[in-house]
């Protein structure tokens, strides 16, 4: 147990920067799909995507969270949770293609049906791909998993990227979409010795975690998928592949800084369940250093969403930059919940989990089509905002009584040094950015210069104010400048000293 930090650490590290390299990849793909495309062409996609997301949604069984929470699963256990998923890409292909005239009436548009007729395909490549890459997360090894995901990314970058060039049409997205799909299905027998077969001998075992998981799957798939489906029925295609490209943007500074992390906290989590004052411990942690990076990161995107949208997308898309401002805010919210999911399903609490996104899809429902029946997309953003600020509360309670000792004073302590810094942050941004001028490039820089330091000394100032106590700034410096310990030690003696 003691070397789970460490592993959790490394693992971090390295599945952080495959991320980064993977989002670099989209942040250029988005910035030249943007000037080779219009909204309109976005549009057609998002829609095909949400039913696309919704079938799957109700038919994903989560297969691979049963197969890396049993540590001595056998070869019958993937070969049936191979089988289940297999068995649920084809019905969920039938579904799609049967559902794609009806989800073109209901957009308004004829010709989402063909697109997503052919992005059926994209279940049975997926259904067919090989059940043991799962265990390069399971057994963390992220050096794999990295040649594994990022092979697809850029199978499918180079398709989508030359066809765009050739076509200038929607149809670069969907074949992209296709190619990283076979490339991905013929690594995954290339990559690992596992040959699955078919067998449903463990299907009790595998059920009786997949059942929940997907009903969480359905509950999160809506949560996060429903706003889109409501901007399409109330707005035109072009308004819709705006606000899709928003709700895209806007993520990056958060998801895509948090989903590596997750990635290594869940196996992580795993290894120290029985172990719960280690498991508190690893989770506050944990907490602390994600807030440290996706407070700033999501603050950081509203202050310069402006700039960021005009220098990197272009004019054209400058109708999205309230969406950004607000949608940003919205992902650091549910962004710092996210390590509290994996520790309800650590512990065994998919049921509670599934529970919880059912309530947030309710609430939002409730919110954007019964309070506000005529809410157009910014608004449908601020009603999103709002529903995520409530449900924290609720999920708080949730997480304090699934994890023995925790209190809600706990995960406070934990986060509320970032949040002022981040508020201290947004004062400089708008105070001393506003006196600025120049190129428009020139003052995107500046004013991030101005809040990464901004930030970086406010959270500083707030540590030393508060005594330098142990927990995400100690853990970070202590990683990050191992030659400046002796001198972080007698700060520290000071400000308690002091204080």
């Amino acid at each position: 147990m003691a070397n789970a930090p460490t592993s959790v650490t490394k693992g971090a590290a390295l599945t952080i920067s495959m991320r980064w390299a993977d989002r670099l990849i989209g942040l250029v793909s988005v910035i030249i799909l943007a000037r080779l495309l219009a909204p309109e062409d976005f549009g057609i996609i998002v829609m095909a995507s949400l039913v696309i997301g919704l079938v799957d949604a109700l038919l994903d069984l989560g297969v691979h969270i049963p197969l890396i929470q049993n540590r001595s699963a056998t070869q019958s256990h993937y070969d049936t949770a191979w089988t289940l998923r297999l068995l649920q890409a084809t019905l969920a292909a039938g579904l799609v293609w049967l559902a794609a005239p009806w989800a073109a009436g209901f957009f308004n548009e004829p010709q989402v049906t063909l697109v997503i007729q052919v992005l059926a395909i994209s279940f049975l490549l997926s259904g067919l791909e090989n059940i043991g890459v799962v265990n390069f997360q399971k057994e963390m090894r992220f050096g794999k998993e990295f040649q594994f995901l990022f092979a697809k990314r850029m199978a499918g970058f180079i398709a989508t990227i030359s066809l765009a060039l050739l076509l200038q049409s929607f149809w670069a997205l969907v074949a992209g979409t296709l190619v990283a799909r076979l490339v991905g299905l013929a690594l995954s027998y290339a990559m690992h010795p596992m040959r699955p077969r078919a067998s449903l001998a463990r299907f009790g075992e595998i059920f009786g975690v997949s059942q929940w998981v997907l009903a969480r799957n359905v509950g999160v798939y809506l949560d996060q998928s429903l706003h889109l489906m409501l901007v399409g029925r109330r707005d035109t295609t072009g308004v819709t592949g705006g606000y899709s490209m928003a709700n895209e943007v806007s993520s990056m500074p958060t998801t895509e800084l948090l989903a590596p992390i997750n990635r290594v906290l869940f196996p992580a989590f795993v290894q120290v369940k029985h172990d719960l004052s280690e498991l508190k411990r690893l989770f506050l942690l944990a907490q602390g250093v994600q807030a440290l990076i996706v407070i700033p990161a999501g603050v950081g995107l509203a202050l310069v969403a402006e700039g960021a949208v005009m220098l990197l997308l272009g004019e054209q898309w400058g109708f999205i930059v309230p969406f950004v401002e607000i949608i940003a805010l919205v992902t650091v919210v549910t962004a710092l919940m996210s390590s509290g999911v994996f520790v309800c399903i650590t512990l065994g609490r998919v049921a509670l989990m599934a529970f919880y996104a059912w309530f947030q899809v309710a609430l939002f429902a409730l919110l954007a089509t019964v309070v506000f029946t005529q809410a157009d997309a910014e608004q449908i953003a601020a009603i999103r905002l709002l529903t995520a600020l409530l449900s924290v509360g609720v999920f708080a309670w949730i997480l304090t009584r699934t994890l023995e000792g925790l209190a809600v004073l706990d995960i406070i302590k934990a986060v509320y040094r970032p949040i002022l810094a981040a508020l201290m942050m947004s004062v400089c941004v708008l105070g001393l950015g506003g006196l600025l001028s120049g190129p428009d490039w020139w003052l995107l820089v500046c004013r991030v210069a101005i809040g990464v330091l901004s930030y970086i000394f406010a959270v500083a100032l707030l540590w030393w104010v508060s005594g330098g106590p142990p927990g995400a700034e100690r853990y970070v410096l202590d990683k990050l400048c191992p030659l400046v310990k002796p001198i972080l030690r007698r700060v520290s003696r000071i400000g308690r000293h002091t204080y």
